[in-house]
């Protein structure tokens, strides 16, 4: 019997409607639509409203994600969440997702390494369908982060934004490509890097918000995002002018530029809607993938590699090749 593959079936995505621009910022910030451009490369983000959370999100683009790959919610197996801004602390927002989709014969569960968070779940769902353990996955990056942000802090304040994105992961016996080499990584000597203070065990009166060194973020992201995709693309016998097209998170557009820069791949290789989105964290690569696919970015063959740095430290990347039909071919 052949051996079973983990491809990716379907993709979707969801973007809350209220658009936040950089002139809305300036109007209580020193700050100003051309000095966050070109430091980061954001002209908008989307902030989701009062009433939405980040199973809201979740299940929209869990939904379209379902929806492309021809599958009902009844039909998965399991629900991999990657999140840092739960609904609430427990149960899981997996879970909450699962009722809402009617997912009656699906696990649930939520994994948290920040904006790092879908790579290491695609990781996880690889591991479960190869090695029979499930056989359909919604695999979903969602994220309300704006709950989460300091609006008086210009450093931070600007970057984030809210968001989701999903992809359906199903096991195959006859297809030769899919999801090929993932490698993760983590330093957590550096967690105050990025980090949020409060709404632990540890620090209970501590804020809640996001505190960030941004110059520090910035010289390791882009060293350990070159090593990860150098050590993945060696893992499958590849070098980085074998890589069709590039998705990184989406944090800052002189890390997505540095990294391409130093990998020697032109800007129509390398997925970027940061403009449109700021950083939202573990949903910025799934909708920035969903938004390739659906904008013709993707074609027959091609290899694609994923990758992100977050806090924890974190970081991971992994490589899946496309197929036109993909959704007929998976169930054969």
């Amino acid at each position: 019997m052949s051996p079973l593959r983990a491809v990716v079936t379907g993709t979707g995505s969801y973007a809350p409607s209220r658009v936040m621009t950089n002139d809305d910022f300036a109007a209580y910030l020193e700050t100003s639509d051309s000095w966050i451009r070109e430091r980061t490369g954001i002209r908008e983000r989307r902030i989701a409203a009062e009433e939405e959370s980040t199973s809201d999100l979740a299940v929209f683009a869990a939904q379209k994600a379902l929806e492309s790959s021809g599958l009902s919610a009844s039909d998965i197996d399991g629900i991999l969440l990657a999140t840092a801004t739960p609904d609430i602390l427990f149960p899981s927002t997996a879970c909450l997702v699962q009722a809402r989709l009617g997912a009656t014969r699906a696990f649930a569960f939520d994994l948290n390494a920040v904006c790092s968070g879908f790579v290491y779940a695609m990781t996880v769902a690889k591991s479960l369908v190869e090695t029979g353990a499930a056989s359909r996955l919604l695999v979903v990056g969602s994220e309300v982060m704006s709950r989460s942000l300091d609006w008086s802090d210009r450093s931070t304040a600007i970057l984030f934004g809210d968001g989701a994105g999903a992809v359906v992961v199903e096991a195959s016996t006859v297809a030769s490509r899919g999801l090929g080499s993932f490698r993760l990584g983590a330093d957590g000597r550096h967690w105050e890097m990025i980090h949020v203070p409060g709404g632990g065990t540890r620090r209970t009166e501590a804020p809640h918000t996001i505190r960030m060194k941004g110059g520090e973020t910035f010289k390791m992201a882009v060293r350990q995002l070159q090593e990860s995709v150098l050590e993945v693309l060696a893992l499958d016998g590849l070098a980085p002018a074998d890589i069709d097209l590039l998705v990184p998170h989406q944090a800052n557009i002189r890390i997505i530029d540095a990294l391409a820069s130093r990998l020697s791949l032109p800007p129509e290789k390398v997925m970027v809607n940061i403009d449109r989105y700021g950083n939202t964290s573990a949903a910025s690569i799934p909708v920035a993938l969903d938004e390739a696919v659906r904008g013709g970015r993707v074609a027959e063959g091609d290899r694609i590699l994923l990758t992100a740095f977050g806090a924890g430290v974190t970081w991971g990347s992994g490589l899946l090749t496309w197929e036109a039909d993909l959704q007929k071919r998976s169930r054969t």
